[in-house]
């Protein structure tokens, strides 16, 4: 997560090695922080995403930050689940205001911050 206090919070949200939904639910719960409770289905993150109760702390002030890296081996693997992620993704981003989920482009996420580019949905 990022800490500069004039920015939205920033968390990574690494897929690589993830070849299913349970994986990516598992990887959300994980970088989220989710509660336990979380039901990692599709409504239960898009729900998880847009309450900002469940945010990481400070989040809420500041905004938060989604990078996803490494998701292309799982959009190709899955691309029908990728299709329903995506759209997940970027209906939570549309109605929360203060949320914004960006597809890194290149690298894995083990890389540094030297990728080629994001594609940002707000």
């Amino acid at each position: 997560m990022n800490e500069d206090p004039a920015g939205p919070l920033v968390v990574a949200l690494g897929l690589d090695g993830v070849t299913d939904k349970a994986g990516l639910m598992d990887r959300a719960a994980r970088a989220l922080a989710l509660p336990d409770w979380f039901g990692r289905n599709w409504d239960a993150l898009a729900d998880s995403l847009s309450d900002h109760t469940v945010w990481p702390e400070g989040a809420v002030e500041r905004g938060l930050l989604i990078v996803v890296r490494g998701w292309r081996p799982y959009a190709e693997a899955r691309p029908e689940e990728w299709r329903i992620a995506e759209e997940v993704l970027t209906e939570a981003a549309d109605r929360t205001p203060a949320l914004t989920v960006a597809l890194a482009l290149g690298g894995t996420s083990q890389s540094s911050g030297d990728d080629p580019g994001c594609s940002v949905r707000a």
